[in-house]
């Protein structure tokens, strides 16, 4: 997935020199996905800049006023807890506190979530306190083909976006469109076609759920899965459809349950789709702690593909009751 982010970010500053690239080693490029950027494009549109999160997003409100098209490289997805005051109470609100005359064409990108052992204070995924802020497109692929796609949609946004890397599928390799591909932000996209169950899996735990459901085909349960690519806004046509389809709903969320975007999702499947459920809404998510950093109790918090299918057997069984 890093080298499709990494194309995405050399096809966009290629195509508009209005895109600048700043964060924390840039130019270095510990993950990857900047790596090169600063060689070709110099250090006046890829800056290096201290380490302070809350100047970073704040220079990105600022360069985005001005004309710029800005790239805020976060690092990890924790830090933009410390940028939040410039996210949340600017670049989501500055464009209807002046009644359009300020549009922020920002990319926040940032690394989230578990499953490499970064410990509490670099594993969160926060995309669901990120959907709740209004304002901001949040996107959050599951595959590299999307990764790019979404990215270069993002880049073109005259509206402010967060892009979120799963932490767990950056070394991942994966299929990119050799043609240029846009995708849609807010569109959703179902990845494996099934009839007795919906699976929503979000972000990372594409890779798991996929497991989960081919696992289950051999128990002749047939899963459909969804990714919702962008949580906000969230394309609630894809997931209601399939819902309709299946009867059964299974949101997997890399987040922690309280808050999450599984429990988000389970609330518009009881509110706009109750009528097609025919069993109850099961949500697999992190425990509700901090991420651990041993690697057995991390494993342990954050949901795989059996503890998905062992859901869904479950919700199966239910229904045989």
């Amino acid at each position: 997935m890093i080298h499709a982010i990494n194309d995405a970010l050399f096809e966009e500053m290629e195509r508009d020199e209005r895109v600048i690239l700043f964060g924390e080693d840039v130019g270095t490029s510990i993950f990857g996905d900047t790596r090169g950027l600063q060689q070709k494009f110099g250090r006046e549109r890829v800056r290096d800049t201290p380490i302070s999160e809350t100047v970073m997003a704040g220079m990105a409100v600022g360069a985005a006023a001005a004309g710029y098209r800005v790239i805020c490289h976060l690092m990890y997805a924790n830090f933009i807890y410390t940028a939040f005051d410039a996210i949340a109470n600017q670049a989501t609100k500055l464009r209807l506190m002046t009644n359009g005359q300020i549009r922020l064409p920002i990319v926040f990108m940032a690394v989230g979530g578990g499953g490499r052992s970064n410990s509490a204070q670099h594993s969160d995924y926060p995309h669901a306190a990120l959907a709740s802020l209004g304002g901001l497109y949040v996107v959050t692929p599951g595959n590299s083909g999307d990764a790019k796609g979404l990215l270069k949609s993002a880049i073109r946004c005259d509206d402010p976006v967060v892009f979120l890397q799963p932490a767990s599928r950056g070394g991942e390799m994966g299929d990119v469109p050799d043609a240029e591909t846009l995708i849609p932000l807010g569109k959703a996209s179902v990845t494996k076609e099934g009839a007795d169950v919906t699976l929503v899996a979000i972000a990372a735990m594409q890779r798991p759920a996929l497991r989960a459901a081919a696992e289950l085909a051999e128990e002749g349960i047939d899963v459909e899965v969804v990714d919702p690519r962008t949580v906000f806004p969230l394309d609630r046509a894809t997931i209601l459809d399939s819902l309709k389809k299946t009867g059964r709903l299974v949101v997997v969320d890399e987040a922690r349950q309280a808050g999450s975007m599984a429990n988000q999702i389970a609330a518009i499947a009881a509110g706009e789709g109750f009528r097609h459920l025919r069993a109850r809404v099961t949500c697999i998510t992190t425990r509700d702690l901090p991420i651990a950093y041993s690697p057995p109790l991390e494993t342990a918090m954050i949901p795989d593909a059996a503890r998905i299918a062992d859901g869904i057997r479950t919700l199966m069984k239910e229904r045989a009751a």
